[in-house]
């Protein structure tokens, strides 16, 4: 039985794919495999890099790619409040479709797997964590239940109960960015019968404001698929999240006397990265962390960093303020129509 380990990249986020490649050679083995699904076809920096490690192939089944997009253009059709925005945006019938590819874990080489956003870091063993699969078909290791429902289902709570419990509302929301699973999990049928159940109506529960996050958690806790949360059960549980304090020993970050087993730079602008690669000191948490990774192979190559000049800031600050205003416009217009 294979395991492995994927994660979702394009050249955009080149220096963070290398960060997280060398820090699962580090922290977790130098032979498990890892497969790179495709953001989209810029990637000729991720296949010269892919080149140079034997561990690590490409994904390039263009049908599952094909099923999965599809998949989810059909799904974020059927929610109204989704295409009544984006319309007035100008956007397509699913926004931010290439994140949906992850997806694409499912029919991928791997019998377990351990899915890897390209902003994080893999801090220690994961033996444990594909030993969990061997009772469940889903494993997380986040707090995201914590946090506000509408982050993944925007509808009256009142009608969310009639599809699912509250206690799988309360204990099983998680973050998207890490997750553990089997292949097949989400077979033809399977997928066949939720998507019915996304047309008659229950797209409309989906919150837009991760687009891939939602409708992977919709899928998880519709079909009722065994599942395990390190985070909620036990205290002794450790986190993942950049705006946690942890300790740094030797590279390895430790929460209260524990290794952790990944961090999560969620929410940090891949620009950021571009950036601090450059030279630039953007004050990123754990940034010292991250260019140890990332120039692990090559520490010449490691830059000096020095604060960007008051112009490039006043630049940057004034460049998002008028995306935002822009964005707002668009919106309104919309309405209009």
């Amino acid at each position: 039985m294979t395991n492995g380990i994927y994660t979702l990249a394009n050249d955009f986020v080149y220096d963070q794919l290398v960060a997280l490649l060398n820090s699962i050679e580090a922290n977790v083995a130098a032979e498990v495999p890892v497969c790179v699904i495709p953001y989209n076809d810029q990637l000729d920096k991720v296949r010269a890099e892919v080149a140079t490690r034997s561990n690590v192939t490409l994904f390039d089944d263009t049908e599952s790619i094909s099923r999965w997009e599809n998949f989810a253009i059909q799904a974020w059709k059927s929610h109204e409040k989704a295409q009544q925005v984006w319309q007035a945006r100008g956007a397509s019938e699913a926004s931010r479709l290439s994140r949906h590819r992850k997806f694409c874990c499912f029919d991928g080489p791997f019998e377990r797997f351990i899915y890897f956003d390209a902003d994080t870091l893999s801090m220690g063993s994961i033996d444990h964590v594909f030993q969990k699969l061997d009772e469940y078909d889903w494993v997380t290791n986040d707090f995201q239940y914590k946090s506000q429902l509408h982050h993944i289902f925007d509808y009256p709570e009142p009608e969310l109960l009639k599809i699912f419990s509250a206690e799988v509302l309360k204990s099983h929301i998680f973050c998207s960015g890490w997750f553990a699973s089997k292949k097949g999990v989400f077979n033809s049928t399977r997928i066949a019968d939720l998507l019915e159940k996304l047309q008659s109506g229950e797209a409309n529960i989906l919150s837009l404001r991760c687009i891939d996050q939602p409708l992977l958690n919709y899928l998880v806790l519709r079909s009722g698929i065994p599942y395990f949360n390190y985070a909620f059960h036990g205290d002794e549980a450790t986190g993942s999240h950049w705006s946690s304090q942890f300790e740094d020993r030797n590279h390895v970050l430790y929460d209260r006397g524990k290794p952790i087993t990944y961090l999560h730079y969620m929410s940090v602008g891949s620009e950021k990265f571009t950036q601090l690669c450059k030279g630039e000191d953007v004050e990123i948490p754990y940034q010292d962390l991250f260019l140890h990774y990332r120039y692990l192979k090559t520490p010449q190559a490691r830059p000096k960093l020095v604060s960007p000049s008051w112009l490039t800031r006043m630049q940057r600050t004034t460049s998002q303020f008028v995306n935002q205003k822009v964005g707002r416009l668009k919106s309104r217009l919309g309405k209009f129509k």
